[in-house]
């Protein structure tokens, strides 16, 4: 052998070399993860110890439990306010710092030309016009309230920027390195209300939706895809203009009764002429742009809730349950605290816990020490489009040329030039025309009608939000109102968005209130364009709000309301024609009626269980047609097969269920090969509870032309039905594999948490530090566990219950409530998403409100102090 020593040394020299290499790489490995866990973690708020707070008049008390809700304890109203503006960024600036550049069209600022058209729109819209004008409007008490809190917030900034703010500001500086957020206003606080105004406002879809359909369909076709509200079938909320709050649908078994005629049917649109198709399908996509930004929008975007009295109940107090559903949004919409006055008494009277909107001040929903009370969607119809004759700078408005109203606004944009806009306006609101080229296409086909020439034809927008109102100031009233007197008047002030209030307190009284402005028109129903020069189409006025639907401790002993209709079709006021349907309000009804037959006192467990209710209203009726169209079938058929699957199914929704993956899966192909393929491709059938409606009502009509499909080669409805299932099984064999045993409903059914502003960048990184999930979920579409999905698109969720809460009013101490994320917005902070599975699987946290119980699950308390 030869001597082999050089050729080792070379080796162990190489040797030396990678691992000084490697120990190089692992160097800057660990100092670039250290520095990522500082970037991180630097946003990370103080939640221990003491900080010196400008403007403070006393020190100020903010405790946390494992979960990271502030319990804020003040001496003085003013404190309590500014205190609550500090936590409040320093869990969530990040998000405020972007709601305030949505809802003031300045998206472009932060993220360049790409957010141009949504500023645009929002800018001709004028939210922030509008909440500047409702800031002088303010009360005095209230109007300092508002200061009181952007001046906790500015007193966080000034000792925090970049970074140490929030993660996003890193990223974002990669970007736009030059931005600084600009100090706190009372108007950010109030443009917030706009925006969740447009997210809950009305009708508008549903018009664009028949005129859409207007270009394939008759009239009456029309009609059978938007029926009328199934009065005899589903219950009111309340009894007046003929409604009936007791109504129900046995479950379990199909009724294929056709929807209620009357004047609650909505008129079918004018034939809309094949060529503006694609504009209404650009103006529906424009209309949606603004909400995706705050969580996405559908059919589904509502609520439950429900109040029971003491009668009925096992503490002889009254319960309540709340669980408004929303666009999935990281992180949620909602934000615990308790705000507590020191000693409670008039020159302080707060001592209120709940769910409030990072950047307002008070608490939006939740109880006091003296009452409780929670929101769902009333959905009235306030907005309209008018038809405008525009000539240079005027418009006519019975028979005279008006000015109009011109504004200019300026669009800064990062890395770009700016962008000038005239926004012009008639007296019914700004011109949208020029928005999108629907809103063109419809004024230019409304011009032809009527011999118009087009350029001088525009539309103009008139919604109840563009006009300056009390809204910022019903938040105090109703965190102070100690009873129904005092709640219906801070309900008064509460005019948009309309929502339905239901309310109880600890003197055993129950209530319910519609407020809102909902205007009365001169003609019209609000379904189409009306001439706008003319006000023989304008608003009078609107309802009388003690003429709005109000009840206050019904005989029943209960109150339901699921964003059913209010009222009865003889209810002498239009609110609106396009009701949501009421399966989940029949549903809720169902198991109350269940509990309250059997004689139990119900607790405050069967309230959290009724809202983790899957029954699936649609399945209990085609699951036994589907298996009685079985029985002809090849047993070794899908269409055979899923019937077998579905034998003994309780028609729930449930997680775990094979039947009910399978079910929503037949569910969604019937929705595409029954009626998609009829449809224009731009309004494709989403699912949700009109759905339910069409397809229950036409389920009993064997023979309808709906049913037939010359290219599928099908008839009738049970040809139908068995080309759809055996297909179905096709598809659940492709997702979930040919075992059916190992099939789930939440192996497809799953929810991915997204930031509104990084979570859809495109950038895997990016939306990994984010994002969240997805997590498997049960719950379905117009089920009262309102976790939707659209059919259109596939079986992820969109819409879901943003957070739930149950109120003891014999004991607040025994209340429960969870939210969809968690406190914290800072990604990675232990409580950015730890109550997501809570949520997940339908179950809540204790919500401790007495001083005493508040103190036993301290876990870190920090003393905000007066500087000097």
């Amino acid at each position: 052998m030869g001597d082999d020593s050089p050729r080792l040394r070379r080796h162990h020299r190489v040797l030396r070399v990678i691992a000084v290499i490697v120990g190089v790489l692992l160097v800057f490995l660990v100092i670039a993860g250290g520095l990522g866990v500082w970037t991180v973690m630097r946003s990370f708020p103080q939640t221990s110890g003491s900080i010196d707070v400008p403007g403070l008049d006393s020190s100020v008390t903010v405790t946390r439990d494992s979960a990271g809700i502030p319990q804020i304890t003040a001496s003085t109203p003013d404190d309590l306010f500014r205190a609550q503006g500090f936590v409040h960024a320093q869990d969530r600036f990040w998000e405020m710092d972007f709601r305030r550049h949505v809802t003031a069209g300045r998206l472009a600022e932060l993220f360049g030309a790409s957010q141009v058209p949504t500023d645009t729109f929002i800018r001709t819209l004028g939210w922030r016009d509008v909440a500047e004008q409702e800031v002088k409007k303010l009360d005095k008490t209230a109007l300092r309230y508002y200061q009181d809190y952007a001046d906790g917030v500015n007193a966080y900034l000034k000792t925090h920027s970049g970074a140490e703010l929030s993660l996003e500001y890193a990223v974002l500086g990669i970007q736009n390195p030059g931005y600084s957020p600009e100090p706190w206003t009372p108007a950010d606080s109030v443009s917030w209300l706009k925006a969740m105004a447009w997210d809950l406002r009305s009708n508008l879809e549903d018009e664009i939706d028949r005129a859409l359909l207007s270009t394939k369909l008759s009239a009456a076709q029309i009609a059978q895809l938007h029926p009328a509200y199934p009065y005899s079938q589903h219950p009111t909320i309340t009894a007046e203009g003929q409604g009936s709050p007791a109504t129900t649908t046995p479950d379990a078994k199909p009724s294929g009764a056709a929807a209620d005629s009357g004047s609650g049917s909505a008129a079918p649109a004018p034939a809309t002429p094949p060529e503006y198709a694609a504009a209404l399908t650009r103006l529906s996509a424009s209309l949606e742009s603004i909400p995706n930004l705050l969580g996405p929008a559908g059919n589904d975007i509502g609520s439950n809730s429900w109040v029971v009295s003491g009668a009925h109940t096992a503490s002889g107090k009254p319960l309540l349950a709340n669980d408004p559903h929303l666009g999935a949004a990281m992180p949620s919409v909602w934000y615990q605290v308790g705000l507590h006055c020191r000693t409670v008494n008039a020159a302080c009277p707060y001592d209120v816990a709940g769910f409030s909107f990072s950047g307002l001040p008070g608490v939006v929903i939740g109880h006091n020490d003296r009452i409780a009370w929670g929101f769902t969607n009333l959905g009235p119809d306030v907005a309209d489009l008018y038809e405008e004759k525009v000539t240079g700078t005027t418009y006519e408005y019975d028979g005279k040329q008006v000015p109009l109203t011109i504004r200019k606004e300026t669009i800064e944009v990062a890395g770009g030039e700016p962008v000038h806009l005239t926004v012009r306006s008639t007296r019914h609101g700004p011109i949208v025309t020029d928005l999108s080229d629907g809103f063109g296409a419809i004024a230019k086909d409304q011009a032809g009608k009527l011999q118009v020439p087009a350029q001088k034809f525009q539309l103009s927008l008139e919604w109840t939000a563009l006009t300056p109102g009390p809204t910022p100031g019903a938040i105090f009233a109703f965190d102070r109102a100690t009873n129904w007197a005092s709640f219906r008047a801070a309900a008064a002030s509460f005019q948009v968005p309309s929502q339905n209030l239901v309310y109880a307190d600890v003197d055993g009284n129950i209530g319910y209130q519609a407020p809102g402005a909902i205007p009365v028109r001169a003609r019209g129903d609000g379904t189409v364009p009306v001439p706008g020069w003319t006000s023989a189409y304008g608003w009078k006025g609107y309802i009388p709000y003690d003429a709005l639907p109000s009840v206050y401790n019904p005989p029943s002993g209960y109150i339901v309301t699921a964003n059913n209709a209010a009222v009865g079709s003889g209810f002498p006021y239009l609110i609106t024609r396009d009701w949501e349907y009421g399966y989940r309000a029949n549903q809720i009804l169902l198991r109350l009626k269940d509990l309250l037959a059997s004689g139990k006192k119900v607790t405050a467990a069967e309230f959290s269980a009724v809202q983790a209710d899957t029954y699936d209203a649609i399945a209990a009726d085609l699951a036994p047609i589907l298996r009685a169209v079985a029985a002809d079938q090849d047993p070794s058929s899908g269409t055979a097969r899923g019937a077998r699957l579905l034998a003994g199914w309780d028609y729930h929704d449930d997680a775990d269920s094979a039947a009910a993956a399978y079910f929503n899966i037949f569910w969604r192909t019937l929705l595409a090969d029954a009626f998609g393929r009829k449809l224009p491709a731009s309004a494709p059938p989403a699912g949700g509870d009109r759905w339910f409606a069409v397809v229950q009502n036409l389920a009993a009509q064997p023979d309808s032309p709906w049913w037939t499909d010359a290219k599928l080669g099908v008839t009738r409805r049970d040809e139908m039905f068995a080309h759809v299932a055996d297909q179905a099984w096709a598809e659940a064999t492709r997702l979930m594999g040919g075992d059916s045993s190992n099939w789930r409903w939440d192996r497809i059914h799953t929810i991915e948490l997204t930031n509104a502003s990084f979570g859809t960048s495109g950038i895997a990184p990016i939306e990994w530090l984010f994002n969240r999930g997805p997590y498997p979920v049960g719950g379905s579409s117009s089920v009262v566990d309102a976790v939707g999905w659209d059919a259109s698109v596939g079986y992820q969720v969109d819409w879901v219950p943003s957070m739930r809460q149950v109120i003891d009013l014999s004991d607040f101490d025994k209340s429960t409530w969870v939210n969809l994320t968690g406190a914290s917005g800072h990604a990675f902070n232990p409580n950015y998403t730890d109550q997501t599975p809570l949520w997940q699987t339908n179950k809540t946290r204790a919500w401790p409100f007495s001083a005493a119980a508040v103190a036993k699950t301290v876990d870190k308390t920090l003393t905000l102090r007066p500087t000097g």
